[in-house]
């Protein structure tokens, strides 16, 4: 399957990375509106620069990865389903809610292929934590606990334009919180902070929160966010359930321990998604190319992606009015 990608910033270069690694996918062409990054990025994979009117028109493009700014997902997810060409798209489709219910709608009327970018339910331990739920092996689940910490918050002018960490950061805990709960979330209670940088509060947002989603059944989800984690990349979900419990811990630089008269110690965690995720990616890229070539309807669809934007603003209403937000008001 011969790639483009749209956007050759930090993810645009993760994913170029990750068609290279998967066998039968081939990155062919590179669009950005910065001619230098996208040459380099060209260069480097053996791939041609074009305008995104060229990949649209090409016979030699069989599906674009969508990793440009967030104002242009939705157009540009339009205008590729609308040229035949498979589409894998970064997280969110759009940051209002509207949008992206159109942007869906075009997308179905087409025919179109739409994979959307939720890295972690391809990472090889979260999925082996969700095989081993979906298998019993905890019973019926109760509660799912999901920590997600950065070692640094991302330039002050990008947090202006990303939507507020619930839309950047927490999508993500939201989509894996619907995937290990099996069940759509009812009642959304969020309570966010600025502990980490004054300047990311003057810009309008927060560094520090914690959710708490619940089904209509009861069963519940706690999502713990902060920018700041000295200790490296914090990533763990823990899931609990009627006969027991089953976890996935943190991701270390190596595998070992080492034990002295000090005590005992293990080499630091991954610094961050870059390198914790790299199998993530490559498997969520091998995962769009299996489902185009199969005609099958990938894991993380345009609805994975409507409803974890749904739930980060019930969690930002929530936040502002300081009271439980049900899902039904949002989803009007």
């Amino acid at each position: 399957m011969k790639f483009a990608v749209l956007g050759a910033g930090r993810i645009g270069r993760v994913h170029a990375g990750a068609i290279g690694s998967v066998t039968g996918a081939e990155l062919v062409a590179v669009a950005d509106a910065m001619p230098a990054a996208a040459e380099d990025l060209a260069q480097l994979h053996g791939a041609e620069v074009r305008t995104i009117d060229q990949i649209a028109a090409a016979d030699d493009v069989d599906a674009v990865v969508i990793c440009t700014p967030t104002d242009m997902h939705a157009d540009l997810i339009e205008q590729f389903v609308r040229a035949g060409k498979a589409v894998f798209c970064e997280k969110p489709i759009d940051l209002d809610l509207g949008r992206v219910r159109d942007c869906l709608a075009v997308v179905e009327e087409t025919g179109g292929m739409l994979m959307v970018g939720f890295n972690r339910r391809y990472d090889p331990d979260f999925a082996a934590l969700h095989a081993a739920v979906a298998d019993g092996r905890v019973g019926t689940v109760e509660m799912v606990t999901i920590t997600s910490r950065d070692p640094g918050a991302p330039p002050l002018d990008y947090i202006a334009r990303s939507g507020g960490i619930f839309r950047d950061m927490t999508i993500h805990d939201f989509d894996i919180a619907r995937w290990m709960l099996g069940e759509e979330v009812e009642t959304v209670i969020a309570s966010a902070s600025v502990l980490t940088d004054p300047a990311i509060g003057e810009a309008g947002d927060f560094d520090s929160l914690n959710v708490i989603l619940r089904t209509a059944s009861g069963k519940q989800a706690t999502i713990t966010n902060s920018r700041r984690a000295t200790y490296g990349y914090d990533q763990r979900i823990e899931v609990h359930g009627s006969e027991g419990m089953a976890n996935a811990r943190n991701m270390h630089e190596a595998n070992i321990e080492i034990a002295d008269a000090k005590g005992y110690h293990r080499p630091p965690l991954e610094n961050f998604f870059m390198t914790r995720y790299t199998a993530a990616y490559a498997h969520e890229i091998a995962t769009f190319v299996g489902c185009v070539r199969d005609g099958k309807a990938p894991p993380t669809g345009g609805y994975d992606g409507m409803m974890a934007l749904a739930l980060a603003d019930a969690a930002v209403k929530s936040v502002a009015e300081g009271r439980a937000v049900q899902m039904a008001e949002i989803l009007a």
